[in-house]
């Protein structure tokens, strides 16, 4: 536990009848991070911020969430934080700066500069029924900051958008980082996690499997690049030098088309001797392990 954490789990577990929904689970969010929450349907992630938030009581575990207890301190707790759940909606009739007026505090954010930041000014006098799925997201980020929040929890943020209305709601979410708000994100597209996450935990049946950057999570769990070519004729010794290369695992060749594997750090290794012997071949390819690798490595793959 740090004191710069905006959010301390420890044994968290939350039963709906015989089924566990969380079970035993720990996690920190610091403050100033995007952290993400990823796993399949059914992880647990929901269940997880839901608690965080003080909607629903865990059946053990102790939270802390900005200081407050959000068992017994909810209504202490709930100015602090702005959220977007997983099945947020408004009334299809309702305009989009009535839904500020409606939801704007005394000591809030001005609503329409919020509006103005997220590029839906020129939408403040249309009904929620005529916004596109990234304006309506983009709204619900704009109700979720009109109270300053500290932490801002987002579930599901971009499940059904089409790709420039993901585009425009993540560079809405790195908009909030830049300016030093903590965001806890529930998401099981592990693009997205990758995108726009300082750190990532991967659940599955409602425990961490592990936690960490990206990046170390792919180091740890799919290692392996592939580099792909054609050298009809290689120099004589060319590819026994790639074979010596720090992290290359193999060095395969099939008639005149090689493959090597290893560590991400051979990519540039292989170019920099494929260079030096002036021989650079017209279709390398390189295949980059990814978060969704890892994840998969980790809970299996779901489909």
């Amino acid at each position: 536990m740090s004191t710069n954490d905006v959010v301390t789990v420890r044994g968290l577990r939350k039963a709906y009848g015989n089924r566990v929904a969380v079970e035993d689970l720990d996690l920190d969010v610091p403050a100033g991070e995007i952290v993400g929450l990823i796993g399949a349907n059914g992880a647990g992630k929901t269940t997880t911020v839901e608690c965080i938030q003080g909607l629903r009581t865990p059946d053990a575990g102790h939270l802390r969430v900005l200081g407050f207890d959000p068992v017994t301190q909810a209504s202490q707790l709930r100015p602090h934080v702005g959220s977007q759940l997983q099945d947020s909606a408004l009334p299809d009739r309702l305009r989009v700066a009535e839904a500020v007026e409606l939801f704007h505090t005394r000591h809030g954010t001005d609503g329409a500069q919020l509006l103005e930041q997220f590029g839906l000014a020129p939408r403040k006098g249309s009904a929620f029924g005529t916004l596109s799925g990234g304006e309506r997201q983009r709204l619900f980020l704009v109700l979720a900051l009109l109270n300053r929040p500290r932490l801002v929890i987002l579930d599901e943020l971009t499940q059904g958008l089409d790709p420039a209305a993901r585009r425009d709601v993540w560079a809405a979410v790195r908009q909030l980082h830049e300016e030093g708000t903590t965001v806890l994100l529930v998401t099981h597209e592990t693009d997205e996690a990758e995108a726009l996450c300082d750190r990532v935990i991967v659940m599955r049946d409602g425990r961490v499997l592990d936690a960490g950057p990206p990046a170390d999570l792919v180091d740890r769990h799919s290692p392996v690049a592939t580099i792909r070519f054609t050298l009809p004729d290689p120099p004589d010794g060319l590819l026994d030098q790639v074979g010596r290369l720090a992290g290359v695992s193999a060095v395969d060749r099939h008639g005149p088309r090689v493959m090597v594997r290893g560590s991400r750090r051979i990519i540039a290794h292989v170019g920099a001797v494929l260079v030096g012997w002036d021989t650079v071949p017209d279709d390398l390819s390189v295949q980059v392990p990814t978060l969704e690798d890892a994840t998969i490595t980790l809970i299996g793959d779901p489909r």
